[in-house]
């Protein structure tokens, strides 16, 4: 189990400087103003030390020399202080410039991934790994990034320094070192785990809180406001017992590093005076001020591990985030024939021979469904809730491809017309309304961006929507979106109703387009939907049979079969499925 988890870690890491690639002088760039900074930074030590040195013996202290070391001192803090700016913005660009990147590439990803993919996931997990995720990876590489770099550059540049001092103290150093390594690697590798248990815990929490918000109305109506909070609490409990679990492990590399890098300190300061001592009267000995710049540089050698530690946890939280992004960039896609069909113009006939289709292979759904439907019919499609009304409109569409069997559009497979071709020659209005983010007039015109006001008015004047719209605050241009409770469920939905009679494709597909509508403004709708669907095939899904008594062949579902099949009259003439269905709402 380790050592997949350390293989998954070794995969993500390497994923991410493969994201870098193309930002690889910025990095270099970045690299050697770092090591200006800090070569700037770390030679005031031996500024101070000389400074020291010119004052240490009593009645004869040289001012000029202690006057010029300032001066380097001030100098090398203004050097240090610019580059290691510019370094940061630098760094800081690359890395926010990577997150878009990754962002840009799941949300692309998101758009050619099988509905059947997105279908399995909730809201909140996928919005968790769009945002959260990529945060994480966004906080991880800058922290990680500055750390990298400052702490190569420091670590190198220091031990360098100190050779130059005493080699044989500089010794004590680098055998302890190797101890600091060791116990850091071996936190890094026992708590990785804890993170990606983390980040599963967020998106679970996200899920939740999402579902709580957007049905918020539901909630109240049911009273259920004591049962979310219980279920927000549980999972806050449970990412709250993740993190803690996460943080304290990771949280011991700082003390950890920190003694082992205290008694290498104290070891150079007890070595260090000796030395001292001993070779006072020496030429060319180790000073006091000397030993004090040693004793800085010990530190200084130092802090890039403790740094390192400090923003453990955020580079952990970084690779496990970075890893579930990776989960979505690597779902299959959906593919289409290398000659499929582009440029469909469908006439309308649809022939459907043998089709099965089940989500669940222990489960059946739609078996052996036979319908043959010729250009401009009105095809309306009833039966009990579960029948698989809604599936047969996926595979129409392409959503999800049929098991067994075919379904063809003038004479060709759709599986040999690609999905984009297939849906351009739909339109659909479906019982769940969708509205995205901006204006009425933008919502109409979604499917013919290129409309004019006279038309997009026109289509809403089909719809019966042109006078709740000429209501609002700012007429057509009133902002709107799906999460905003400016709009009733039936006035959304009669702005998607207009969306399809600006759009007038070749084939439609009704799916209880008016099932949010009043009875009233539902016959007015029909009058234009008849108009509409004048010379064009149309799939017709409707609970009330009212609606669909002049269609022209009515198709009866059971249990994902097609149990009858005929006109309303003739459906009505014989004691069967349908006459039953009629006759309770008629009652």
């Amino acid at each position: 189990m380790k050592r997949k988890e350390k293989n998954l870690s070794g995969i993500t890491i390497r994923r991410l400087t493969k994201l870098l690639r193309r930002d690889l002088w910025v990095l270099a760039a970045a690299l050697v103003f770092a090591a200006i900074s800090i070569i700037s930074s770390l030679y005031i030590n031996v500024a101070v030390g000389r400074a020291i040195d010119c004052m240490v013996s009593e009645g004869s202290v040289d001012m000029g020399g202690v006057v010029n070391q300032a001066v380097v001192i001030l100098v090398c803090l203004a050097v240090a202080a610019v580059f290691n700016y510019v370094m940061t913005v630098m760094l800081s660009r690359v890395a926010y410039k990577t997150v878009a990147l990754l962002r840009n590439k799941v949300f692309s990803k998101l758009q050619r991934v099988p509905v059947s993919y997105v279908d399995r996931r909730t809201p909140g997990e996928m919005i968790s790994r769009l945002i959260n995720d990529i945060e994480q990876v966004s906080d991880g590489l800058i922290l990680s990034f500055g750390q990298l770099f400052s702490g190569i550059v420091t670590i190198t540049g220091t031990l360098v320094f100190m050779f130059i001092l005493d080699y044989r103290i500089t010794l004590i150093v680098l055998l302890a070192t190797p101890l600091t390594l060791l116990v850091a690697k071996f936190i890094a590798d026992s708590t990785y785990k804890y993170f990606v248990v983390q980040t599963g815990d967020n998106a679970c929490l996200t899920s939740v809180a999402e579902e709580s918000i957007s049905g918020i109305s539901v909630l109240k109506a049911f009273s259920l406001e004591d049962m979310k909070r219980r279920e927000l609490r549980a999972a806050g409990e449970k990412l709250r017992a993740s993190q803690t679990k996460a943080v304290f492990f990771s949280s011991t590399v700082m003390p950890t590093t920190r003694i082992i890098n205290g008694i290498i300190y104290a070891s150079i300061g007890v070595f260090g005076a000796l030395t001292v001592m001993k070779g006072q009267n020496l030429p060319g000995g180790l000073t006091i001020g000397l030993l004090s710049s040693f004793l800085a540089y010990a530190t200084k050698f130092s802090t890039p591990f403790n740094e390192i530690s400090g923003v453990f946890a955020e580079f952990q939280g970084a690779l496990a985030g970075a890893g579930r992004v990776f989960e979505v960039l690597d779902a299959e896609e959906e593919t289409e024939k290398p000659d499929a069909i582009s440029d469909l113009k469908a006439k309308g006939d649809v022939d459907i021979r043998g089709v099965a289709f089940s989500y669940d292979p222990s489960r059946p759904l739609i078996e052996d469904f036979d319908l043959d439907v010729r250009e401009g019919m009105r095809v309306a499609i009833v039966g009990p809730t579960g029948c698989g009304k809604t599936t047969f409109i996926n595979l129409l569409m392409r959503f999800y491809d049929v098991e067994r069997g075919s379904i063809s559009v003038d004479g060709r497979d759709i599986r040999d017309i690609t999905r984009d071709s297939i849906h351009s020659n739909y339109g659909m209005v479906l019982q769940e309304t969708w509205l995205r983010q901006g204006t009425v007039k933008d919502n109409i015109a979604i499917g013919k961006p290129d409309a004019t006001i006279d038309e997009i008015v026109e289509a809403a004047k089909l719809a019966r929507a042109h006078g709740f719209i000429e209501k609002l605050e700012k007429g057509y241009d009133t902002p709107v979106s799906d999460d905003l409770a400016k709009l009733s469920y039936g006035q959304k939905q009669l702005i998607c109703i207009a969306r399809l009679m600006l759009t007038s494709p070749p084939m439609l597909i009704l799916d209880e387009a008016t099932s949010s509508i009043d009875t009233r403004t539902e016959i007015k709708i029909q009058q234009g939907f008849i108009k509409l669907m004048r010379g064009r095939t149309s799939f017709i899904v409707a609970h009330r049979l009212s609606t669909i008594k002049n269609c022209d062949v009515i198709v009866v579902m059971k249990d994902g079969k097609i149990v009858e099949k005929g006109t309303h009259e003739s459906l009505l003439s014989h004691d069967g499925f349908y006459r039953e269905l009629y006759m309770s709402q008629n009652n």
